[in-house]
């Protein structure tokens, strides 16, 4: 199916060819008949139609204007499946939450906007239910890491839910291959309103924890009274006891830091 359609390499394009890879996602999707799916990059189709088994609605957004044939043929007999030709970051996950409630995220996304795509949906407060993506292993891995190997992107996804690789995907199963091998990212447990999110807050905004994750990873390899000092307009004192305040020793490095000490350090700083 997909070897008769040429992939653009400017937009990331790697389909999934494999079939047990594909069941697979759904499975981790965790689908039930009742959920509205938000597909992100369907391409020519290979899961929308295992979705539209699985779920009560999809929603199947795709950037490239040239696969919508090829993916309204494949879905023809799929009566509850709408889609939409249109780059996923400007679909306001507001106007998704109010035609659609609740609803999961699934798809095979382009490596080079992971972040993004993940960000579009977490950093607002119409965030889905879950979220089930193929995307690079290695970026799932940092995604998931604890302590002392968090990376702002890990504290990014981290505060607002759980992460976890729920399979593996080689390179092979996809067409055109990759270089390098994917992993199935679920992340489950998202806050889903203003007060779920302030239970983890504990009462700091996220701006404020911000500031200090940014702080810190900007110079990771630093200390962090140093990294903090430098980027946070401190001084060297003021970093250090902040730091001890916040029960934080001053010559830890930012990747040694839990979700935890970062809102405990910004909300030590409001203080």
């Amino acid at each position: 199916m997909t070897d008769r359609i040429r992939a653009k390499k400017s937009l990331g394009q790697h389909w999934l060819a494999d079939r047990k890879a594909v069941e697979k996602i759904v499975e981790v999707a965790e689908l039930t008949g009742k959920e509205t799916v938000v597909e992100v990059g369907p391409g020519p189709g290979i899961l929308t139609p295992l979705l539209a088994e699985r779920a009560k609605q999809v929603i199947a957004v795709e950037l490239d204007r040239e696969l919508i044939p090829k993916l309204e043929t494949e879905v023809a007999g799929c009566k509850n499946v709408e889609i939409r030709q249109a780059d996923i970051l400007d679909v306001d996950p507001a106007e998704l939450r109010e035609s659609a409630g609740p609803y999961h995220v699934v798809g095979n996304v382009p490596y080079y906007i992971t972040s993004k795509i993940i960000r579009h949906f977490l950093e607002t407060p119409h965030r889905p239910e879950s979220m089930t993506l193929t995307i690079q292993k290695e970026v799932a891995e940092r995604i998931c890491a604890l302590p002392p190997k968090m990376s702002i992107l890990a504290v990014s996804v981290q505060l607002y839910g759980k992460p976890r690789i729920a399979g593996r995907i080689p390179a092979k199963a996809f067409r055109p291959p990759p270089e390098v091998d994917s992993a199935i990212l679920r992340i489950e447990e998202i806050a889903q309103s203003q007060a779920d999110l302030d239970r983890t807050l504990d009462g700091v905004s996220e701006s404020a924890v911000f500031s200090f994750v940014r702080g810190g990873f900007s110079e990771k390899r630093k200390q962090l009274h140093n990294a903090l000092a430098h980027n946070l307009d401190l001084s060297h004192e003021q970093a250090e006891a902040l730091l001890r305040q916040a029960g934080i020793e001053p010559n830890r490095r930012a990747e040694t830091l839990s979700i935890e000490d970062w809102v405990t350090l910004a909300r030590q700083a409001t203080r």
